[in-house]
Parts: structure tokens; C-alpha cells; sequence
């Protein structure tokens, strides 16, 4: 008798449909797996021989063998435990398998039985759902399992559980669905002192969703100003934010089934690798770029980093998805992601100073901002200028405009942008290409002779052309305009790449 239990495999944010396939038969004791396991699904054996053995079963002194189909598909993860058991209780008859066949199973198990938290479960129960079939996967997931509505899902705290439940001896309860966590606000504007140009520069980013670099000296509030972001971006719609907790639940980082209406927000440390930043490793998994995606990718002391890290970030920024290449498989996940970079102008930070300045000025700034590369810089929608902040600025009174009330204009300006770009797939300004660029975007004749003169002058690549029309239809957007007018071209275009001054 071959038993046969449904069960997933991640591929991204994609899942696809396993069959374990268990036979019990004549010869040799022995139990193997096959099928494109890694080390983590061939231990699977050892977890539930154990498990097994907890609930007084012993493996019968047969060929046990079970294939994960297809067999020329990559399985990896400890999620196969669970269906794995379920197929060799089915096998030995210990339970009926009509009981299981609706249902698609995922669940790490312990050496005692308990049924243990996997990644990924989210997508499993919406690959179950797009199935018609229901889903059994640990009690501590049950409320991320019940997002997919419409699905019966069955949240097993253990393996014994679970058989009393598939038998009628003790039915188990429903899971609730998880609560969905209300947004918070990391830092308030109203901490920031003076810095008016920057903060209205981060309006006009989170306006539109456009990339911001500040440049500015140690301590001149770059990073707070960065960590205020989210708290002026507007929340999440329930399928964004259903797509930001995919992402979530795939890298196992979905505490207790909570999806978030709030924007993500990554500060990778300087020293990350190309595969954490972009994603991969030995089993590929979204890296920071992927875990911003719809969010904010903060990206502090910008020239710290490797300089081939930063570059892979150029096609994900451009396309909004990177793509892990293997041998085996190529793996996709989303990136669109608002990138908000600082970086202080030279190294020691204190360029034209007389008093802090090293000796090396200016060569020093040169040198240091041409770490990042001119590709990478053109992807940047705002380059803005910070300066120092004196005691006095320090000793004033905290502003009376803070982030909600910056946080009502972007939340208009966004309206406006979801009013505009209804049924084209698109969310904000930053998005804008082609024809809806142009019928959208396109200035009036003194705003058009300003930008051509400005794209002569500053020898602006068609990149950064189209990325200043998007700037100029953002601040139009703030404004209430209808139409992009010099002014609104003129401030776009005050925002661009600043050389290093002595």
C-alpha cells in the first residue's frame, strides 16, 4: 500500500504542491527518503522514528520508503516532518488516509511529538486555499494559517493531538485569526531641530515614494530623520500588507500569526554581505532588501558598505524584485522598496570646517563619496544636504509641525496618486513610466524649457530626466496642482546630486 499526503515546497514567495508518497514493504528493515531532500528533510527520519516512538508506535520491521514528488524538485526545510508521519501512520493503518487527503500538512516535529513552529505557513495555507483543501500545521501558527479565509485549518499541538483529533476522540479548536498589530511610530518630527530643507525633502519622498540620500556631518540627525519615515507614510492596505507578511512568514520572522498594517523598516548593519542584503545563502531566504519590500531600506554610512553589495541593489530598485540564481533554481522575491541612504561627505565627516576638517580636504570628499558608484546615485530621486546643528538650534523649542501633521499632506498626495493610477497595478509617483509618465508628468512650456535647459546644464542622464519628472509631479501632488509648473521643476531639480565642496 502506497499512502499518499499533500505538503508544499517554497520557491519564493511561490508555493508548489508535494506529494509524499510513503510505502511500507517487504524486505530489509530500512527508511529512506528520496526525492531532492537536503540534510534537513534526510534527518526527518531520526525526528519521526522518535516522535513515533513517544506514542508507544514502533516502525515496523519492513522497507519503509517515502518519495517526495516530484522527485526532480528541491525540498528543503523541516516542514516535511509532519507529513512524512501522517503518510507512514497512513501506510502502517494506524489512520484512515480518506481522513487526511483534504488536507495539506506542514510542521516540524520534536523528539517527544510536539508539533513544532516551521516558516512559511502563510503561503501554505494559500496554496491550500487555491487547492480546496484544508490545512494542519502547528497550534502555534494557527492564527497565521486562519489570514487565508475560507479554509479549515486544523492546529496541532502535538502529534497525539492531532490522531485523537483525526479519529473523533477530541476535536481541536478552531485557531483565531491573528491580530493584526496597529502601526507605530518609531520617532516623531518634532524631535528633529531645524533641518527644514531635509524634512521637507522627506515629505516629498514619502509623498511619493521616491529613493532619498542626505549628506551632512556626524550628528546633524540623519538617522533620526530616517527613523521618522514610517511614522509620515501612509499604512498599509489589507492586501499590502497580506504581501508584506509573505514575505515575513517565509524568512520565519511572523511572530504569532501578527500581520502589521505598518511600513517595514530595515537598518542593515554596513558590514552585510551581498546575500543578506539581497538574498540567497545555502537555502535561498529574502534578504533586507526583500523584508523592506513596501517599506523603507535604510541604509546608513553609505560608503561603508562593499561596494559590489550597494550595486546589487541597482536592478532591484529599478524592477522592484530580485531574482537568486542557482544551479537548481532561480528564486524571486519582491523589493519594491523606498531606499533612504546617509552618509557624511568625507570620512572624518567634517568637510569646509575649518576647526574639525582633517588636512586632506577636499581630495578626501572626492575620494570617499566616489565610493558609491554614479549607476547606483542615479537611482536616487533626492540628494539632499544636511548641516550641522548648532547648541542654539538644540536649545530652541520643539517645532509645532510634527509628523501628523506632515503625515496628512503625504496621505492626500498619495490619494490623489491612488485616484490617478487606479486599475494600472501601479502605487505611487515613483512608478510612474512610459505613456502614464507622460499624460501625468509632462510640465508646462515655461516648466519644460527649465528642465531641458537643467538636463543640458547638469548633463542628466534619461534616467535621471524621468526621475525628475516624477520629483516635480510629487511636489505638484503636495501642492494641489493640477498640472507641473516651473516652481514645482525648479525645487525637483534643487534636489540632485551634490558635488563635494571645500
Amino acid at each position: 500500500m502506497v499512502a499518499l499526503v499533500s505538503t508544499v515546497a517554497y520557491l519564493g514567495l511561490e508555493a508548489r504542491g508535494v506529494e509524499v508518497q510513503c510505502q511500507v514493504a517487504p524486505g530489509l528493515p530500512a527508511f529512506r527518503v528520496v526525492g531532492l531532500p537536503d540534510k534537513a528533510v534526510g534527518e526527518s527520519r531520526e525526528r519521526v522514528s522518535s516522535a513515533l516512538s513517544a506514542l508507544g508506535l514502533a516502525l515496523p520491521p519492513k522497507r519503509i520508503t517515502v518519495n517526495l514528488s516530484p522527485a526532480d524538485l528541491p525540498k528543503e526545510g523541516s516542514h516535511y516532518d509532519l507529513p512524512i508521519a501522517l503518510a507512514l501512520l497512513a501506510a502502517m493503518g494506524v489512520i484512515d488516509l480518506e481522513q487526511i487527503a483534504d488536507y495539506v500538512a506542514v510542521g516540524e516535529l520534536a523528539l517527544d511529538g510536539r508539533v513544532l513552529p516551521s516558516p512559511g505557513v502563510l503561503l501554505a495555507a494559500l496554496h491550500a486555499s487555491g487547492e480546496d483543501k484544508g490545512l494542519i500545521c502547528p497550534a502555534a501558527q494557527g492564527p497565521e494559517a486562519r489570514w487565508a479565509s475560507g479554509i479549515d485549518v486544523i492546529a496541532a499541538p502535538d502529534l497525539i493531538g492531532l490522531l485523537n483529533h483525526l479519529k473523533g476522540l477530541h476535536r481541536l479548536p478552531q485557531p483565531s485569526q491573528g491580530v493584526a498589530e496597529p502601526p507605530r511610530r518609531m520617532a516623531d518630527l518634532r524631535q528633529v531641530k531645524g533641518q527644514e530643507t531635509a524634512k521637507r525633502a522627506l515629505e516629498i519622498a514619502a509623498a511619493g515614494g521616491h529613493n532619498l540620500l542626505m549628506i551632512g556631518p556626524p550628528g546633524a540627525g540623519k538617522s533620526l530623520m530616517a527613523s521618522c519615515l514610517p511614522g509620515i507614510l501612509p499604512e498599509l492596505t489589507p492586501a499590502e500588507a497580506l504581501e508584506v507578511s509573505m514575505v515575513a512568514s517565509v524568512a520565519g520572522t511572523l511572530e504569532e500569526g501578527r500581520i502589521s498594517r505598518a511600513r517595514p523598516f530595515r537598518s542593515p548593519h554596513h558590514s552585510a554581505s551581498m546575500a543578506a542584503l539581497t538574498g540567497g545563502g545555502l537555502k535561498v531566504r529574502p534578504g533586507e532588501v526583500s523584508l523592506a519590500h513596501l517599506g523603507v531600506l535604510f541604509l546608513d554610512e553609505l560608503p561603508e558598505y562593499q561596494r559590489a553589495v550597494l550595486d546589487s541593489l541597482r536592478q532591484p530598485l529599478e524592477t522592484g524584485e530580485v531574482t537568486v540564481a542557482r544551479a537548481n533554481a532561480h528564486v524571486t522575491f519582491p523589493a519594491r522598496v523606498q531606499l533612504v541612504a546617509a552618509m557624511n561627505p568625507c570620512r572624518c565627516g567634517h568637510l569646509g570646517d575649518p576647526a574639525l576638517g582633517c588636512s586632506r580636504a577636499p581630495r578626501c570628499a572626492g575620494d570617499y563619496q566616489s565610493k558609491v558608484s554614479g549607476p547606483l546615485l542615479d537611482r536616487i530621486d533626492l540628494h539632499v544636504e544636511v548641516d550641522p546643528v548648532s547648541a542654539a538650534d538644540l536649545a530652541l523649542p520643539p517645532p509645532a509641525e510634527g509628523s501628523d501633521q506632515v503625515a496628512a499632506r503625504v496621505a492626500r498626495a498619495r490619494a490623489v496618486q491612488t485616484e490617478r493610477l487606479g486599475g494600472t497595478g501601479l502605487r505611487s509617483n515613483a512608478e510612474l513610466n512610459g505613456d502614464l509618465l507622460d499624460a501625468h508628468a509632462t510640465p508646462d512650456e515655461p516648466g519644460r524649457k527649465l528642465l531641458a535647459q537643467a538636463a543640458e546644464a547638469m548633463r542628466l542622464s534619461a534616467r535621471g530626466y524621468t526621475r525628475m519628472l516624477r520629483v516635480a509631479r510629487t511636489i505638484a501632488d503636495l501642492a494641489g496642482a493640477e498640472t507641473v509648473g516651473r516652481i514645482h521643476v525648479a525645487e525637483a531639480l534643487s534636489y540632485r546630486r551634490i558635488a563635494p565642496r571645500a
